[in-house]
């Protein structure tokens, strides 16, 4: 039998398989809702719940806990967390856990309180370490939160707040409710409420500010290093070529510097 005939034969059977494995998710994670049963950190898992599927804008019904916990390695990451925050019971279960159904493995989670409602996008690289997120915030990948050596206290970050791609929040700090930290943005400096941090270091654009593109011919009203855009280079002007002999070098050289040069 060829071994496109043998596919063929496979594929209907596989596709019914995994659809009965996506069907029946949830029973794949009942340990892992048993360990939710013996926490007492349940109503802030619960508001978890309800961010993710909020913003992954879906409905799973009562099942949305399983589906997360299969699906999201991230959130099995916060699932963990909020375990080892409650009882004593939980934060064991969650330890033995670990080794079964991994979390996403450079997502470091160390903030000591983390209001219900933290969205954490892919997760990859990103350390967690503020004294204090608010509730309902949204987290992408390769983000650092964290304190330096500047200060003694980490970061506290408020609620609703948007921390964008690569962006990084350091030393005493406070992101104020509702703030938006832009991708690759480095934060050393207090953000107001509803305002912007972009650029690194940080700029903060105040709330209200309207960001966008630029339409040609009007000013960013941002100030330009003086020579900067004088003169636009000619794509057809040959380009400049080092001296090589000891002549074409010399043409280089201040009088003055020539008479000192040995022969």
């Amino acid at each position: 039998m060829q071994p496109g005939a043998v596919v063929r034969r496979l594929d209907p059977l596989s596709a019914h398989l995994l659809g009965l494995l996506e069907r029946w998710r949830g029973v794949l994670t009942l340990p892992l809702g048993w360990a939710y049963r013996l926490s007492d950190a349940q109503e802030t898992i619960d508001g978890d719940v309800r961010q993710w599927l909020a913003v992954l804008g879906c409905n799973d019904g009562g099942h949305g806990l399983h589906s997360l916990l299969y699906a999201f390695s991230e959130f099995r990451s916060l699932f963990y967390y909020r375990l080892e925050k409650g009882n004593a019971t939980g934060a064991l279960v969650a330890k033995l856990m670990r080794a079964i159904w991994r979390p996403t493995a450079s997502l470091s989670i160390s903030t000591p309180v983390i209001a219900p409602g933290l969205f954490i996008a892919h997760g990859q690289a990103t350390t967690l370490a503020a004294e204090r997120i608010g509730k309902n915030c949204y987290v992408h990948q390769d983000v650092t939160i964290g304190w330096d050596y500047r200060s003694g206290r980490a970061p506290i970050v408020g609620d609703e707040v948007f921390i964008g791609a690569g962006a990084k929040i350091l030393g005493a700090v406070t992101v104020g409710d509702g703030a938006r930290v832009g991708a690759n943005a480095v934060v050393l400096c207090d953000v107001p409420a509803g305002a912007t941090a972009v650029g690194m270091p940080a700029r903060v654009i105040p709330a209200g500010v309207q960001l966008g593109c630029v339409p040609p011919g009007e000013s960013t009203g941002l100030q330009r290093p003086p020579g900067e855009g004088d003169a636009a280079p000619d794509p057809g002007a040959a380009s400049p070529r080092l001296p090589r002999t000891r002549s074409q070098r010399a043409r280089l050289v201040p009088p003055a510097t020539q008479s000192q040069e040995p022969a």
